[in-house]
């Protein structure tokens, strides 16, 4: 029988610390239930682990006490990190025993999965240089300048890359649970564990639940001001030769000193911005999605599909219908 460790960390943790420790728990055990209801073996034995003798949760409301130290468990074969407190600077001082007995056991052959922010312990650790890696959209700047060498997938809800998973954010972290579930177990498995827990299974992509907020943090004051520009009139034509002209510098530095401050280049930041106000509208309104599309600035059907495929993973219509309750049906926006 195979081993499962589920990590119990010992400080910077947050409500959904929880969640994702009782969630895993609650679904291997109903997965091991239902394959030996079905006469195969059970496949994990399943173990908390900690650092310390209890872990307190949600301003000690909740206490959490692990079955075995960390340092007790010699080999195990799949190791889930849960989420922990968003505001990650760095791994504190009760946390970082996990970080050399994570490497150890993953170049023992063990396979390690990070739930939502639980990416930041994983990325202490190294495992992550060069890998993807999905996290929750809202901590993706934090998470790059901390860890550049990781390739971050925000638009993912999973990654899977040489016995590493990651997943998004919040509860998306059941989502990763069953693709575990199916990979571990099988697919019949993991279809019994999405109706007894309702969690859709085969979600691949959390980019319909990005909010763009641009990126302002970086000091940059002039990219703060083309920012603030490109948000204010952003269903205008801005040609970006006239932006840089604007703030008399050459076409070249501007991209790249936008592009080293907020990650996009001007016409993807304009882009976004564009989407960012079309979702609003179709979260909202009763306006057509023409009237939509012509508001922020476009006036090619095509290429505003394409754009706002790109960006949220939906076609304008299948956004509005899944995000707008007013009973308007997309058979009126054609």
């Amino acid at each position: 029988m195979k081993h499962l460790t589920i990590l119990v960390p010992d400080a910077q943790t947050a409500p959904n610390t929880l969640s994702c420790i009782i969630g895993t728990y609650h679904i291997f055990t109903e997965a091991n239930r239902y394959y030996s209801h079905n006469n195969k073996d059970m496949v994990f034995t399943i173990e908390l682990a900690g650092v310390s003798e209890h872990s307190d949760f949600v301003n000690g409301l909740l206490t959490v006490i692990p079955q075995k130290n960390i340092a007790a468990i010699r080999k195990t074969d799949l190791i889930v990190i849960p989420a922990i407190a968003p505001n990650f600077t760095k791994i504190e001082d009760q946390n970082t025993a996990f970080v050399d007995w994570i490497s150890d056991q993953y170049k023992n052959g063990a396979d390690v999965a990070s739930m939502c922010t639980g990416a930041y312990i994983l990325a202490s650790t190294g495992l992550l240089d060069s890998k993807s890696c999905s996290i929750h959209w809202n901590t993706v700047a934090n998470f790059k300048k901390l860890f550049p060498k990781v390739n971050v997938r925000a638009e993912k809800i999973i990654t899977d890359e040489h016995g590493i998973y990651t997943n998004g954010g919040g509860y998306s972290f059941l989502n990763l649970l069953l693709y575990l579930v199916e990979k571990y177990y099988d697919r019949q498995t993991a279809i019994y564990c999405s109706k007894i827990f309702q969690i859709d299974i085969d979600r691949e992509t959390q980019s319909d639940f990005i909010i763009f907020n641009g990126q302002k943090s970086h000091g940059d004051e002039m990219i703060i001001q083309a920012q603030e520009y490109i948000e204010k009139n952003f269903s205008e034509k801005i040609s970006m030769e006239e932006l840089s002209r604007k703030f008399t510098v050459g076409r070249r530095s501007f991209d790249r000193r936008f592009i080293k401050a907020t990650g996009n280049t001007p016409l993807e930041y304009q882009q976004r911005v564009k989407v960012e106000s079309a979702k609003k509208e179709l979260e909202v309104s009763r306006k057509t999605i023409n009237e939509v599309m012509y508001e922020t600035g476009y006036s090619d059907v095509k290429a505003f599909r394409e754009i706002f495929r790109r960006i949220t993973g939906l076609s304008p219509i299948e956004y509005r219908n899944k995000y707008n309750k007013t009973g308007i049906t997309a058979k009126q926006h054609h």
